[in-house]
């Protein structure tokens, strides 16, 4: 289902909310939507976007929902183990599979959900945020910079060959 950026409410009606079970097709939908969609992502990738329940055991999912009930968001959040793979200490948390509607974009959805990251990990006694990112996600760069996050080149990876991600971190 698609929304309307007129559907959308501001930043300041909308709340996010732990995702429970029943969202989890919505977010599956949702990042493999925008992910693929966005050709932010191979294909082969597909089932690692899709995997949301997998996601729920490794980290918190965090999700928005529009006035009508419609997942508009979703991210996950990583405070322990090793679903964040570039936290290197305990007190360094991280977010990942960040996802807004297209339709619901520029309405501060994803900074919503970025903000709420910051606070959580600040509450659980973590110093600093990171994150790794594609190249081409360059809206998503903007955001960071504008709330903070700096690069890290040092820490840049690639999981698989030909896959190359840059790193953001932001002090808490």
């Amino acid at each position: 289902m698609f929304l309307y950026a007129s559907d959308v409410p501001p930043p300041s009606q909308l709340a996010v909310v732990a995702a429970g079970p029943e969202d989890f097709p919505a977010i599956a939908e949702l990042t493999v939507r925008v992910y693929l969609g966005g050709d932010l992502a191979s294909p082969d990738y597909t089932h690692q976007l899709a995997d949301v329940a997998g996601r729920a055991v490794r980290s918190e999912l965090l999700v928005v929902h529009d006035p009508g009930g419609r997942l508009v968001g979703s991210v996950a959040l990583v405070l322990d183990g090793d679903f964040g793979e570039i936290t290197e200490t305990d007190d360094e948390a991280a977010f990942r599979m960040l996802a807004v509607d297209p339709a619901a974009r520029g309405r501060g959805v994803g900074e919503l959900l970025v903000t709420t990251c910051l606070e959580r990990a600040r509450a659980a006694g973590r110093r600093r945020m990171v994150l790794s990112t594609d190249p081409r996600m360059v809206a998503a760069h903007r955001l960071y910079r504008r709330l903070g996050f700096v690069r890290m080149p040092e820490r840049d990876w690639s999981p698989v060959p030909g896959i190359d991600l840059l790193v953001y971190g932001r002090e808490l």
